[in-house]
């Protein structure tokens, strides 16, 4: 007390004295001594004050030492400085002339004094803060300022950089010693902390008010104590992280109310301060990187622990959420969601207690209608979903899944929402990943059952961070949380923007399709009930009921005063075409589901219902949707039961309801017709042959049956409906082409070698028919075809089956195709187009068909071959009897010889057959060659080529049958070997027969076709030397030919006299003398088997004479000719005559006659 009440006695004495002598010594070195020991008596005093809690006197004597620390410019000196200054400079000098300090060494030494008693009464200044801050503040002031230096720097050199002299040490010492006070704070009480805190805030709060009442210099030197005072507030939290939850909300309350305030300037500092400190103590040893590394004790210290950092995460964090719910200004707002931004990404794993907070304030920046917040937004969350869902408490992460949805929902940008939809599937990644550990726990005890991996699917690689929050997340049920997002995604696939719907269902099912293997039964159950076939139903719903009005674009502008709209694709041009679009998705997303898990959803009890249901909606799609949804629901079944049924895994069941679909689906697209239904029926016989392809094993007699029904429904409405444009100008019909596509891949397997028959009479059906219709629908009165066996049966099945009925067939179409008209079909197609491209296709089928199957329809296959072969007379520029006429000689020379020459099937069971068969091909060769070939057709644009390759084909034929057919070993019955030597003699008469006029004008083709088949007739009547000894069927075709030419060639001898007699001195056509010569020329060449002998017209004393020589070269045959040569020996023509003496000299020498002979004239 007596100390004190001595401090009180004379301490306005003693600060007088001071201050005077202080004032009175200039800055020269005499007198540094003296002002340095006023100095410390100033120190000295004032801490005797600040010991005795003696506030006036201290106040007194800071305020006194304060005054000697700056040196601030007077108002004269500035009236001086003012006046000096030129015009140009005036205003520059007005604004320097504020921070033009110059610092004595005096001022030096009174800042070092004001230093020392800071450092030593930090305990104890209290309020006194305050005059202290304020010198430093204008010190901090002057050490930034370019006009401020020492008393001993010349004018001329203030303007230099600080850098290039020495004598600015001081500042440097006085910055360090002006931080270094604020470093120390460490050291200080906490209440003494939080007196400096509050004396700066008390500054910078009387300069805000100052500013806000000012301008110019004035405010700027006020914003500078703020930015001083907010720094060094920042210093103070910065060096008290070990003990910041008493000084946490004395720093940010002030950033708080700066960042309300209207100055952009305090407001953007505020900012910042507020960014640097909530950094500051996240990233301090106060929150370790997760709570595996928090310290560890006892558990009431652990329980300490534990409540004191969650309340400092809270306290840290909510001034964030303060800060923008408690503002309109959208600058403010963004701010703080930046903070939070940079937060996240720097300090984001430390979090945990306060995510409620931050996801609140995300989820109501999501209904922003600003966009720059909505953006800095979803940043934020974008950060958490990527990267932070391994540190949310659990209880929290339904929360981030409804933020998310938020986010997706918001309709302020729409590239967010596409971007959160993807985030929902990142989510649905870290769920399963915890449904996976969690099902391994709970494995044995909940009676759900994890399904297999299909297809080949790799596991997911388990991410080391997620082992800790699994163990914390056990009791969360993480089928719930897939649940939420599921349903957030099927709710999000309703959007009326497309885009994000779309979006929507593309992640719902890819992420089934994904993680479907880590779901339960239930779960699986629960799927398909609530979101898969649901979702179907809306967006079905949704394309019926939605506008067909065309949208116009965007308006870009106007040109000649309308309006320019941004065009849109036909495609997408109506509501309802964009709801079709996603529909498309979801057929899409459903076909994956059930490729990727089939096996498994098939045996729940739930699937059964769902698998109608789609079935209901293909029918549907098919036959009202649009070419997009019906072609994607057909797709979806396509998908299913192919991939499965390779793999044995479909039951037959889903393979039967599929064919029906198919089925049912053609019969009603009678009514239907444009390109649309086109491309449908298209996908569905592509599918067809696809799928049984792939699932052949499966296909028994019905199933096969119906198949080729189906595509006999095809193949009927084509050539029905027939308005296709490509077939006016000679294109066949895209369904058409279709079938044509797909008949090769139908070869029956070995269990279905009796459907060979039905699939080669279905394809027969479609090739030309008989013009005379009783004899074809007789042979075809019991072979229905399987358009009409099974179309009624199947379709009165399937929709008893799906609850679905419909009217009749009309009859027209329930009648039976074998049963109309022969060209009824065909009549619909131009030029045999169909024809020509099923004909070699026919072919290669039959050269696969089994053999017992082959000799049944070989019959049918001839006869059908040659009434292709036919049209050669109606149409001889269309290729359909050429392809015919090559599939014809195919058949015989690749398949039919081959089985004769090695005997074929067993003779007790195959010889009828086969001599069926033998009636069939004498028949075709009969018609074709006598009928067609060798003749001058009509052609209105038969080229030389074209012509060159008939008569080639022609030639080709005849080789067939002259020399492969009637050379080799066949098992032909007599009377067919017969007809077919007569076919080639009758060929062979077409110059002789004919009247010499018209022989004249027949084409060269005409003749060269006659010559070429007595060539074919002398080379079978001929015995060639080399071989020993002849075969009984060759000797059998030798003595018929034999026959056929000696009667072909007296008729061509006596024909020719007739008509050269006839003639006169004119000469006969070339094409008859050269058949003449080549006949004379043979006649003489040929040489007969001694066992042909016996069919010679030959007296029986000859025939017995020749018969026992045995010479196996003799001319016998022209003795049966004898009486013609005779009467050619007066011909006019040399050559004629020439060719007679040859014949006669060997004729005497086969009647042993040359001898006798030899000198008597001819």
């Amino acid at each position: 007390m007596l100390c004190l009440a001595m401090v009180d006695s004379f301490w306005l004495t003693i600060l007088d004295a001071l201050s005077l002598i202080l004032s009175s010594h200039s800055h020269r070195s005499q007198g540094e001594a003296i002002v340095l020991e006023i100095l410390k008596g100033y120190q000295a005093f004032t801490q005797a004050c600040g010991v005795l809690h003696a506030v006036e006197p201290l106040n007194s004597f800071l305020a006194s030492l304060c005054k000697f620390t700056i040196n601030f410019p007077t108002e004269a000196e500035k009236r001086s400085s003012a006046l000096q200054s030129p015009g140009s400079k005036r205003s520059e000098s007005s604004v320097d002339q504020w921070d033009s300090i110059v610092l004595t060494p005096k001022n030096v030494q009174a800042l070092r004094t004001l230093f020392n008693i800071a450092h030593r009464l930090h305990n104890l200044l209290g309020p006194s803060w305050v005059l202290v801050l304020e010198t430093l503040a204008a010190l901090d002031r002057a050490i930034h300022s370019p006009h401020a230096t020492t008393q001993e720097v010349s004018t001329g050199a203030k303007k230099l950089m600080r850098e290039s002299s020495g004598q600015y040490s001081d500042f440097s010492i006085l910055s360090s010693l002006n931080s270094q006070l604020f470093e120390s704070s460490a050291l200080m009480h906490i209440s003494a902390v939080k007196s400096l805190l509050s004396a700066l805030r008390q500054l910078s709060e009387q300069c805000v008010y100052t500013a806000s009442s000012t301008s110019g210099p004035a405010s700027s030197q006020k914003l500078g104590s703020i930015t001083f005072s907010v720094e060094r507030m920042i210093s103070i939290l910065v060096n008290n992280l070990h003990r910041v939850e008493p000084l946490w909300d004395l720093v940010v309350g002030h950033f708080l109310e700066l960042a309300e305030k209207p100055n952009q300037h305090l407001r953007n500092m505020a900012l910042d301060a507020l960014d640097k400190s909530i950094c500051a103590v996240l990233g301090s040893d106060r929150f370790p990187e997760s709570l595996s590394t928090r310290p560890k004790g006892t558990s009431e210290t652990m329980e300490t622990t534990l409540t004191e950092t969650t309340s400092l995460e809270c306290a840290v964090i909510s001034p964030l959420r303060v800060l923008y719910f408690s503002t309109q200004n959208v600058e403010v707002r963004a701010g703080s969601l930046k903070i939070l931004l940079h937060v996240l990404e720097r300090h984001g794993e430390k979090l945990h207690y306060s995510w409620p907070n931050i996801l609140e304030m995300l989820r109501s920046v999501a209904d922003a209608s600003e966009k720059e917040l909505v953006t800095l937004g979803f940043q934020s969350l974008r950060v958490i979903m990527n990267d932070g869902l391994s540190n949310i408490p659990a209880d929290c992460l339904q929360v981030c899944v409804d933020v998310t949805g938020a986010y997706s929902a918001q309709k302020t940008e729409l590239n967010i929402s596409l971007t959160a939809i993807g985030l929902l599937w990142t989510t649905t990644d870290f769920f399963a990943k915890g449904l996976i550990q969690g099902s391994a726990e709970e494995k044995g005890t909940d009676g759900h059952s994890v399904p297999k991996r299909l297809d080949g699917q790799r596991p997911e690689e388990q991410t080391p961070n997620f082992v800790d929050q699994a163990s914390l997340t056990s009791a969360v049920h993480h089928d719930k949380l897939l649940f939420a997002v599921f349903s957030l995604l099927q709710n999000l696939g309703a959007d009326e923007r497309p885009e994000v719907r779309n979006s929507a269902v593309r992640t719902l099912f890819q992420t089934l399709s994904g993680h479907g293997q880590k779901l339960s039964e239930s779960m699986w159950k629960n799927c398909l009930q609530t979101y898969v076939f649901p979702t179907l139903d809306h967006a079905s719903h949704m394309v019926e009921t939605s506008s067909k009005d065309e949208w116009q674009g965007k308006e870009l502008g106007t040109r000649g005063g309308k309006a320019i709209h941004m065009l849109v694709h036909h495609s997408r041009n109506t509501a309802q075409k964009q709801w079709d679009e996603t529909l498309v998705l979801i057929l899409g997303g459903i076909a994956r589901i059930l490729r990727s898990f089939f096996p498994f959803l098939r045996s729940l009890s739930s699937f059964k219902s769902g698998w109608e249901s789609l079935l209901l909606f293909v029918n549907n799609s098919i036959l009202k949707g649009s070419k997009e949804v019906a072609i994607a629901a057909i797709n979806c079944l396509q998908i299913t039961v192919v991939s499965h049924a390779s793999k044995g895994n479909l039951p037959l069941p889903y393979l039967t309801s599929v064919l029906n679909v198919y089925e049912f689906a053609l019969q009603k697209s009678t009514n239907y017709s444009g390109n649309a239904a086109c491309k449908v029926k298209q996908e569905i016989l592509h599918d067809i042959g696809e799928l049984y392809v792939q699932a052949q094993r499966m296909f028994d007699d019905h199933l096969y049956t119906q198949l080729l029904g189906i595509i006999g429904l095809a193949v009927k409405q084509a050539v029905i409906n027939n308005d296709n444009f490509e077939t006016e100008f000679g294109h066949i019909p895209p369904v058409l082409r279709t079938v044509l596509e797909i008949i090769p891949l139908l070869v029956p397997t070995e269990n279905l070698s009796s459907m060979w028959l039905i699939l080669f009479r279905d394809i027969l059906y479609y090739l030309p028919k008989s013009d005379s219709p009783s004899q074809d629908e007789e042979d075809e009165a019991g072979k229905t075809s399987t358009v009409d066996q099974n179309s009624d049966a199947n379709l009165r099945q399937y929709e008893s089956s799906n609850g679905t009925s419909s009217m009749p067939l009309k009859k027209k179409e329930a009648k039976s195709p074998s049963s109309r008209s022969s060209t009824a079909v065909t009549a619909g197609l131009p030029s045999y187009l169909f024809a020509e491209k099923l004909v070699p296709l026919l072919v290669d089928l039959f050269l696969k068909a089994p053999l017992v199957e082959k000799y049944i329809i070989y019959p049918e296959i001839i006869q059908s071959l040659g009434r292709s072969m036919t049209t050669r007379r109606d149409n001889p520029d269309g290729a359909l009897w050429r392809l015919a006429v090559e599939g014809f000689n195919r058949v015989l020379v690749d398949d039919f010889c081959k089985l004769s020459v090695d005997g074929g099937l067993d003779s007790s069971t195959s010889k009828p057959a086969r001599t069926r068969i033998w009636k069939e091909v004498a028949d075709l060769y009969e018609i074709f060659l006598v009928g067609y070939c060798g003749r001058a057709l009509r052609s209105d644009s038969l080229s030389t080529v074209v012509g060159k390759a008939d008569e080639s084909l022609e030639m080709t034929t005849l080789d067939i049958l002259g020399d492969k057919i009637l050379k080799l070993p066949v098992d032909a019955p007599n009377d067919i070997l017969r007809k077919l030597v007569s076919t080639l003699d009758r060929c062979a008469s077409r110059t002789c027969s004919l009247p010499v006029e018209t022989v004249e004008l027949m084409p060269l083709h005409c003749s060269r076709f006659s010559l070429t088949c007595l060539q074919k007739l002398f080379s079978l009547s001929s015995y060639e030397e080399k071989a020993n000894d002849m075969s009984l069927e060759r000797s059998e075709v030798s003595k018929i030919s034999t026959t056929f030419l000696m009667t072909r060639c007296e008729y061509i001898l006596k024909r020719f006299l007739t008509d050269e007699n006839d003639l006169g001195e004119r000469p006969l056509p070339t094409a008859r003398l050269e058949e003449l010569m080549y006949i004379l020329q043979e006649l003489a060449r040929m040489i007969i088997h001694p066992h042909t002998v016996s069919v010679l017209r030959l007296h029986p004393h000859l025939k017995t004479g020749l018969a026992e020589e045995k010479s196996f070269n003799r001319r016998p045959h022209l003795l049966v000719l004898f009486p013609s040569f005779c009467e050619l020996v007066v011909s006019r023509e040399a050559r004629v005559r020439e060719a007679v003496q040859v014949l006669l000299k060997l004729i005497t020498k086969e009647l042993a006659l040359e001898t006798s002979l030899t000198n008597q004239p001819l």
